[in-house]
């Protein structure tokens, strides 16, 4: 009897088993998928982030105080400094400088990045202003400037004292409010008389910073050369130890304005013989206040004087001031002031005599 030699065909495998294996080998190239994806994702973003931005032209864009990463995000896209807001928004989250980001007005260069964008945001390099206040105004002028200035932000604050702004050049940006910035002018000379003070020349006839203070005033009104300061302030020093009146012109001027600025004419003979308390023409020592916010050179200048015998002064027609040890000498030096005065003026150039 014959046998089929023929082998028996194999059983299917179960579809289960072929399910799970394809299971298998997706659940091993799927994330392998994802990581590459993301990785491709990451270096595209990375790519848009540090390359040109949309700027045609530098653009400034104020970002006050108070504006989350969303809001600054939107704030440059509206301006056209960037044109990826998501990227711009989750490159700094991501990179952790989201918080870092400072308020301020800035001017961002043509085709900025976003990442310089993020580097200038965290580094605060927003614009500077400036605003100067020239030596020897009164407290009101001062207020004025400060009151004029067509960035900062705010009041006034109430009128300081005179003579306790120094005169200065003050660096700040948008934003700054007028409180502010007087209240740093405030600092600043409190900041130099508690410097100087320490230093002066050994007996000074003026006992007390508030007195250096007022004497540098009328310093600092009787000249406006700076070279010329110490020669002045050793005359009202000198004056002073003999004792002797200042007969300082400005301090009378103060009397009458009282800070709110230039008399605008010369002085009557009665305003000179009328008792003030800043008519140094009438008054012993000095007056109650400063007349004007002095600087650093007459501060200087009153605390460390050179040592001169000189006790009088008078303009000798170059802008400066003849200066003498007596009244002989000063009256020498006037008479040449008055032929100064009398002679005649030269023509401007291109101007026509007038006819006779």
């Amino acid at each position: 009897m014959s046998q089929d030699t023929d082998k028996p065909e194999e059983a299917p495998k179960p579809k289960g088993r072929r399910f799970l294996r394809a299971l298998l080998v997706l659940s091993l190239i799927l994330p392998m998928l994802a990581v590459a994806l993301a990785g491709g994702v990451y270096l595209m973003g990375k790519s848009i982030f540090v390359a040109e931005g949309p700027l045609t032209e530098p653009k400034i864009v104020w970002l006050e105080k108070g504006l989350g990463l969303n809001a600054i995000t939107a704030r440059l896209n509206e301006a056209g400094v960037i044109s990826q807001p998501l990227i711009f928004r989750l490159a700094t989250r991501l990179s952790g400088a989201s918080a870092s980001l400072k308020a301020g007005e800035y001017e961002f260069p043509a085709r900025v990045s976003m990442a310089e964008i993020v580097r200038m945001l965290k580094g605060g390099k927003s614009i500077l202003h400036r605003i100067t206040i020239p030596e020897g105004l009164t407290t009101q002028q001062v207020m004025a400037i400060v009151k004029a200035d067509p960035v900062l932000v705010g009041d006034l604050p109430m009128l300081p004292s005179e003579g306790v702004l120094l005169p200065e050049t003050y660096n700040f940006t948008r934003g700054t409010t007028r409180s502010e910035i007087v209240a740093r002018m405030q600092r600043a000379q409190t900041e130099l008389m508690t410097g100087l003070w320490p230093n002066r020349a050994a007996d000074l006839p003026v006992k007390t910073p508030q007195e250096a203070l007022i004497l540098a005033s009328i310093v600092e009104k009787e000249t406006g050369l700076k070279s010329e300061r110490p020669q002045v302030a050793a005359v009202f020093v000198n004056r002073l130890r003999i004792p002797m009146r200042l007969q300082s012109d400005p301090t009378i001027v103060y009397g009458i304005t009282l800070g709110a600025g230039p008399l605008g004419r010369p002085i009557r003979r009665s305003e000179i013989d009328r008792v003030t308390p800043y008519n140094t023409y009438q008054i012993d020592g000095l007056p109650p206040t400063p007349i004007s916010n002095p600087g650093r050179a007459s501060i200087e200048a009153v605390l460390n004087p050179p040592a001169t015998k000189d006790l009088y002064f008078v303009a000798d027609g170059t802008g400066g001031h003849a200066f003498a040890p007596s009244l002989a000498g000063h009256e020498r030096n006037v008479r040449e002031w008055r032929k100064i005065e009398r002679a005649p003026k030269a023509e401007e150039p291109g101007k026509d005599k007038a006819p006779d």
